[in-house]
């Protein structure tokens, strides 16, 4: 018997594709682009919510159509005016607490087409 062990495969070799009708899925060319509107075409949603948050309240606005680097600045901006916490999260913004009607106003403010959704 041989005490020489088989080599272990890089991680590059693991992931070989050997082969593939519509080319290679992690090519940055199949990536979809995100259309980044500009303000005034954008027709968001703002909405308290607590379902599957343990009870917390977050205010959640929605129907962004821009890339995520403007989301986060945004994002930033937002949670400053607000004095609270927040993150973006599948191109949703959400702030910690119910602030509905300030969000709505400084989106506004910015140029957003923004309305309150849901009670």
């Amino acid at each position: 018997m041989s005490s020489a062990k088989r080599p272990v495969p890089d991680s590059k070799a693991t992931r070989r594709v050997v082969y593939s009708e519509f080319g290679n899925p992690e090519s940055p060319a199949l990536e979809r682009a995100v259309p980044d509107l500009p303000p005034a075409q954008q027709n968001l949603r703002v909405q308290a919510s607590r379902k599957g948050r343990k009870g917390k309240t977050v205010t959640v606005v929605s129907g962004f159509q821009s890339s995520s680097e403007t989301l986060v600045a945004l994002l930033k901006q937002l949670k400053t005016q607000c004095g609270a916490g927040g993150t973006v999260k599948e191109n949703e913004i959400e702030v910690q607490g119910d602030h509905a009607k300030k969000l709505l106003e400084i989106l506004t403010q910015l140029g957003y087409k923004a309305k309150i959704s849901g009670g």
